[in-house]
């Protein structure tokens, strides 16, 4: 029973509904409609995809949509839409294009939740995040969905016998004393070639997931769990992505399969 109520909170039960801020609008989902409303108001979209029992979906709209300085930055500068990825209404997107919330999230791919995508007055992507950010960091990316911060640089990496994992942090202090020696992270890991690049001191640390022939197949910008950070390894290093693009749908298959070996499945230990 522990186990499944674990695998309803991050896989969306109804363990912990989680609803959107009461400034999150209501619109008739064509985001054509929508993109032009909010630039006639000097505003740019803010598009957040959930799911409900999301521990990381809780802690953004617990933690960082209760934070005064983020809430008035995101309430000046964007109009927040809210959608759910295993939702059944109708979405409009900016190409036209009319479908279900969990087929435009399937479309646009959508990872990890909360994901959400910054869209320009035009309609184009300023900035997406996948994943939660902690409130420092998500200050931040408010300010890169506005244009105002210079780009990240691509990361490559040379062919190799393994994969490779690029961890990029400037202080991975809870990573280096905690995360990266549990052994589920470790057995993991060492299917790939790890390599470290720095970054500021006060950046989220990032993990990228190369294939053996240098190709950027996964990364994770956001803060996760140590059930999350394996589980992102695995998906790879096990070439599991080649067939299951749904990352969620990975995790819930690896979850069963932990379960039926008897091992312990805690999302936030």
């Amino acid at each position: 029973m522990k186990w499944l109520f674990l695998v309803m909170v991050f896989l969306g039960g109804n363990a912990f509904p989680q609803e959107p801020p009461s400034w999150f609008t209501d619109t008739l989902l064509d985001l054509r409609e929508d993109v032009a409303d909010a630039a006639r108001q000097g505003k740019r979209m803010m598009v957040y995809f959930g799911q409900d029992g999301c521990p990381y979906c809780k802690r953004l709209m617990e933690v960082n949509f209760n934070d005064p300085a983020i809430v008035a930055k995101t309430r000046r500068h964007f109009v927040a839409l809210a959608l759910n990825i295993w939702g059944d209404r109708e979405v409009t997107w900016t190409d036209g294009r009319t479908m279900s919330e969990k087929q435009l999230a399937a479309a646009l791919k959508v990872q990890f939740t909360p994901t959400l995508v910054f869209l320009d007055e035009k309609g184009g992507v300023a900035l997406r995040l996948n994943g939660y950010l902690p409130p420092e960091r998500f200050l931040a990316a408010l300010d890169s969905a506005l244009g105002k911060a210079a780009p990240a640089k691509p990361l490559a990496v040379k062919p190799g016998p393994k994969p490779t994992a690029v961890l990029v942090c400037g202080a991975c202090d809870e990573l280096d004393r905690d995360f990266l020696k549990r052994p589920e992270v470790r057995a993991q890991l060492a299917k790939f070639a790890l390599l470290r690049k720095k970054d500021r001191v006060d950046a989220q640390p990032s993990l990228v997931l190369f294939d053996k022939a240098g190709k950027e197949v996964f990364r994770t910008e956001a803060y996760l769990r140590p059930f999350h950070i394996a589980g992102a390894l695995d998906y790879v290093g096990s070439g599991a992505y080649l067939q299951e693009p749904s990352f969620q749908r990975f995790l819930q298959a690896r979850a069963e399969r932990m379960k039926k070996q008897g091992l312990d499945v805690d999302l936030w230990k």
